[in-house]
């Protein structure tokens, strides 16, 4: 997936709070309109806001961004979904799932077709991690260490954050996927969620929370992980033996022109990519030259193979069925989904 190289690069100056939108001057006939500007929308998950600064950056730098600004828009997944479909402005959506894309699909915001693309619409990719206090103080390795009595997590709400999805599959799979029926798998998601002492709304919200000093782990993706590191924080990571594979989708919407299509073409180019692995993500396409990488646990080798990696389409049949299966909400006569059930039986809910 990736070319690691060590010789010197920009570091990308990551913050967990706030960026500001980007502006750039005047431009050519082959960036925005000859005189003025063309400001591109992006609607996105939290964890994108420090990752996409250069991103823009070098976006800016190429004769299709020049003169470009961004307006942007950043929180739970499903959350920024939700409020393009009520009217917020987006040219560029960037989220973590592929039913926060869809939705707006069904809404005819978006191209039934935006999945056609090299990386099947995929601009992103991660794996679910544990984030632990420095040094590891309660030896957190494996999933199982998760149900131990006394082990307090964090992890985001699944009613409203795409991360708390990927982390909470994560999970079913580690059982599952190890030979353990649905029954046990049930059984180990109402454990972990007795352990879980908070729900925040989003994936930096969560870390923010483990990050000011509550609880032993955190679930997280392994790019936030590291950009906790590199901005300081007293926190170690562990990949565990099994993980998931997170990948999050992008896509413009069909009122977008031509410079935000451009600016998605960017995104999955191998420059863009390498600014990307440099705030922890995983690269999407082949060739990507790597530097060392900051907050990894080896910045010269910083994405590592798990010793088994679960898939979205090849253990869960895809977002299409997973989605109602673990997540349902019980409109329209629908079963509630395993996971929204489970929820509520444990009184874990979090943060509507």
């Amino acid at each position: 997936m990736f070319i690691p190289r060590k010789a010197s690069r920009r570091l990308v100056a990551a913050s967990l709070t706030g960026m500001l939108a980007l502006t750039a001057c005047s431009t050519n006939s082959s960036g925005a309109a000859e005189g003025g500007t063309d400001t591109i929308d992006v609607n996105a998950f939290s964890v994108m806001e420090a990752a996409n600064e250069p991103v823009f950056e070098d976006f800016q730098a190429t004769s299709e961004g020049e003169g470009a600004e961004f307006a942007t828009s950043y929180g739970a997944s499903g959350d920024q979904s939700r409020a393009v479909v009520s009217g917020a402005d987006a040219d560029v959506v960037h989220y973590s799932l592929e039913t926060d894309v869809t939705r707006l699909v069904d809404e005819g915001l978006v191209a039934e077709d935006w999945k056609d693309t090299p990386t099947k619409g995929i601009a992103t990719s991660s794996v679910v991690v544990f984030v632990v206090r420095k040094g590891n103080p309660e030896g957190i390795e494996t999933w199982d260490d998760l149900v131990k009595p006394g082990v307090e997590i964090i992890t985001p709400n699944p009613g409203s954050s795409g991360s708390a999805r990927w982390n909470i599959l994560a999970a079913w799979a580690h059982v599952v996927g190890n030979g353990g029926t649905e029954d046990d798998a049930t059984a180990f998601l109402t454990d972990m969620l007795n352990n879980t002492i908070a729900l925040p709304g989003s994936g930096r919200e969560a870390t923010t929370a483990f990050t000011d000093g509550s609880g032993d782990v955190l679930l997280s993706y392994e790019n936030e992980a590291i950009l906790a590191k590199q901005s300081g924080a007293e926190v170690d990571y562990i990949l565990p033996p099994d993980t998931l594979l997170i990948e999050n989708p992008a896509a413009v919407t069909v009122d977008a022109d031509e410079t935000a299509q451009a600016f998605l073409d960017f995104i999955t180019g191998p420059e863009a990519q390498a600014d990307y692995a440099q705030s922890g993500f995983r690269p999407v396409v082949d060739g990507v030259e790597i530097e060392d990488v900051e907050g990894a646990n080896d910045p010269s080798d910083p994405f590592p193979a798990p010793e088994k990696l679960f898939t979205i389409d090849g253990d869960f049949n895809g977002w299409g069925e997973a989605a109602d299966k673990y997540f349902g909400d019980g409109e329209d006569g629908n079963p509630l989904g395993i996971i929204t059930q489970l929820q509520q039986d444990t009184g874990k809910v979090g943060e509507e």
